[in-house]
């Protein structure tokens, strides 16, 4: 009976991400056209002691090659312990303080700066990323081609060497090729807010973060879900490699546990029936496989079942894996071995995110 589930739940994670491929190819179909800068801009940066990797942040911004009349920075500061002072007069700067009014501090921040932003159009980005020359240019491109009114764009981590840093890379580059792939099949469900942009009179038009501000993270996923009932047409990807923002990996197992956990909190509160079964089925097959390695060792399980359901899983997962890579231009170790990893860890992060606390940015959240 445990075999024949397992074979069920494998066959549907199979049909799932072999879709996100075939979507994948179909996003990077879509043809950009060029235009002159037309979008203003305001780039909003939440952050909380981050007096390390702001300064490159700005430094980054400041190579932009776009009209610097058209956009705007509005550094949030979420009550950090630091002291920060930044000046930059090839660009507008602003640094205010977080407004705290709910259990989300980024979403306040972003509300804090939305009240005070001069442009048409609120991008947000992390402190502790890196954006391209043209990030805003091939981002006004696509909103002139595609006329959306939301647009999520790529996100990858700076290359590092290391086991901790490879196994984070290919979680990373999965998660950013499902959700390229979903949005060419027209079944979009997530997003980064690290390179995320809408219009403000669309954001207040879904009334923003209302009736998701009690879960701590989710100003990208929740957000976009409410555009997506919304208007589901008003939404895009923008896959010009000009418009990637870079950021870092975590440090240690704990916070990359901890990070995976508040990500995966958000998946209970998903509103649409498919983002809803594609997370189960995900879990359940990384779930069965754990399951099976055990009963493997007591021997109630065949490794020949075993290795065949790993095998076929793998492949599919290295298909994506690799069309992701090539798309962000990353070079990806230890495949087998994170592989082999990764349904143990993701297994771990799923259950504990049912029922535990996570610690984010030196406080502490509960589901």
């Amino acid at each position: 009976m445990i075999l024949v589930l397992s074979y069920f739940i494998l066959l549907i994670y199979v049909l799932f991400i072999g879709a996100f491929i075939y979507g994948f190819f179909k996003s990077e179909k879509v043809q950009i056209k060029h235009f002159d800068a037309k979008t203003s801009f305001t780039i909003v940066v939440p952050f909380r002691n981050e007096k390390g990797h702001l300064p490159k942040l700005l430094m980054s911004l400041s190579f932009l090659d776009y009209p610097k009349k058209l956009f705007e920075v509005i550094l949030v500061d979420d009550e950090s312990e630091e002291v920060l002072s930044a000046q930059y007069s090839v660009f507008s700067l602003k640094i205010i303080q977080n407004e705290r009014k709910t259990n989300s501090p980024k979403k306040d921040a972003i509300n804090t700066a939305i009240v005070v932003a001069k442009n048409d159009w609120i991008i947000t980005t992390d402190a502790d990323c890196l954006v391209q020359k043209d990030w805003l240019k091939s981002i006004d491109n696509f909103i002139q081609t595609e006329n959306k009114k939301m647009v999520a764009a790529g996100v990858c981590y700076l290359p590092k060497d290391g086991f901790l840093n490879q196994f984070q890379n290919l979680d990373f580059l999965s998660l950013q090729g499902v959700t390229i792939g979903s949005f060419g099949i027209n079944k979009p469900f997530m997003c980064n807010g690290a390179n995320f942009a809408y219009e403000r009179a669309f954001f207040n038009e879904l009334n923003g973060f209302e009736g998701n501000s009690d879960i701590a993270s989710g100003d990208d996923v929740f957000l976009l879900q409410k555009a997506l009932q919304f208007n589901s047409k008003s939404v895009g990807f923008c896959t010009a490699k000009e418009s990637i923002v870079a950021t870092k990996s975590v440090s240690s197992w704990k916070e990359l546990f901890f990070q995976r956990v508040r990500w995966a909190s958000k998946s209970s509160a998903y509103v649409d029936w498919f983002s809803k079964s594609l997370a189960l089925v995900v879990f359940l097959t990384n779930l069965f496989f754990v399951v099976g390695c055990m009963l493997c060792v007591v021997g109630l399980f065949r490794y020949e079942n075993l290795l065949f359901y790993f095998g076929i899983k793998f492949l599919v997962d290295f298909i994506m894996i690799m069309k992701s890579a090539n798309f962000f231009n990353q070079r990806v170790r230890f495949v087998l071995i994170c592989s082999l990893v990764y349904p143990f860890f993701t297994s771990a992060v799923a259950l504990y995110s049912l029922f535990g606390k996570y610690s984010w940015k030196g406080r502490s959240f509960k589901k």
